[in-house]
């Protein structure tokens, strides 16, 4: 009778470090390739950590550091200017988010409606090249074209009667035009995600429904958005969760004209600390928000385990 043979605890364990040490070593290349980018994640992500703790002190380029606990918080609390920011930043943020639902979504839709590969790859490279464009080059066009003097769009007010509009500097129009140049810039990149869960719908289904005569809104409403409603909510929640971090966009197309519908949190800690010289109220300024942003990653989170049986972390 042959004796089973049992391993011991540890000879598991170092069984798992052999294996471990020898999965490492055959794939040694790519862990050399992953090595700069992990270095530079380290030194640009996690190593200016450590200068959180300016949120708890005096801080200015003109004198040594003074511990001051939490007057930098109880300051920004009490700060107009910077709740004004706060709200901003939600509310230019929220409609964002919607709107580049909707219009993200409804274009996917309509590309994969399109007839013909090559057009349509052709419909979506023309999309997609306006999020390369830098904000910076985005906001001198958009500057040019809105301008009220010799802009396009002014020259077509004046020609029906109408008078020429600072838009970039009026805070009626500020916040519309902002958001139709994020649309510009960012609609077609939103699509990709969507596209390629459009691409797993079962055509049959379509088939099925044109045979018994369903019109394309109907096929749209009852197969396309079930179908994607899944990629639709995860999309939703993991942006929802980065609503806070908005800056270079509202930074190149705002001015101190409409500092009080423009202003957003990232932007006033900006002239807080790179134009004020108080770097630790603008430290403790962006500690908050990092505080809000990971609460927002959190709910998010509980949300999507709720409504979708798992987690986006």
């Amino acid at each position: 009778m042959k004796s089973s043979k049992v391993n011991t605890p540890n000879q598991a364990v170092l069984s798992n470090n052999k294996s471990l040490g020898k999965r490492i070593y055959k794939y040694r290349w790519f862990y050399i390739m992953f090595l700069p980018v992990f270095i530079m994640f380290i030194i640009f992500n996690y190593i200016p950590m450590i200068g959180i703790a300016y949120s708890f002190f005096e801080y200015t380029p003109f004198k040594d550091p003074t511990f001051i606990g939490l007057e930098n918080f109880q300051t920004l609390f009490s700060s107009k200017r910077f709740w004004l920011s706060f709200r901003n930043t939600i509310t230019i943020s929220l409609l964002n988010l919607i709107l580049s639902m909707i219009f993200s979504v409804g274009l996917a839709i309509m590309l994969d409606d399109l007839i013909g590969k090559r057009f349509k790859k052709i419909s979506q490279t023309i999309l997609y090249i306006p999020h390369f464009l830098s904000w910076v080059v985005v906001a001198s066009l958009f500057t040019m074209f809105l301008s009220p003097q010799g802009g396009v769009v002014n020259n077509i007010i004046e020609i029906f009667g109408g008078e020429p509009i600072y838009f970039l500097a009026d805070e009626k129009w500020w916040t519309p035009v902002f958001l139709l140049i994020n649309r510009w810039k960012e609609t077609g990149w939103s699509t990709i995600i969507f596209i390629a869960a459009l691409s797993g719908v079962d055509q049959e289904m379509y088939e099925a429904a044109k045979i018994d005569g369903a019109t394309r809104i109907q096929r749209i409403r009852n197969i396309t958005l079930p179908a994607i409603k899944g990629t639709i909510l995860v999309v939703f929640i993991l942006n929802l969760a980065k609503i806070l971090n908005i800056f270079e966009p509202v930074l190149v197309l705002y001015n101190s004209q409409v500092y009080n519908v423009a202003d957003v949190i990232s932007t006033w800690v900006y002239r807080a600390g790179l134009e004020g010289g108080d770097y630790g109220l603008s430290t403790a300024a962006g500690l908050f928000k990092s505080v809000i942003s990971v609460t927002l990653v959190y709910i998010t989170n509980i949300w999507s385990k709720k409504v979708n049986g798992e987690g986006v972390l």
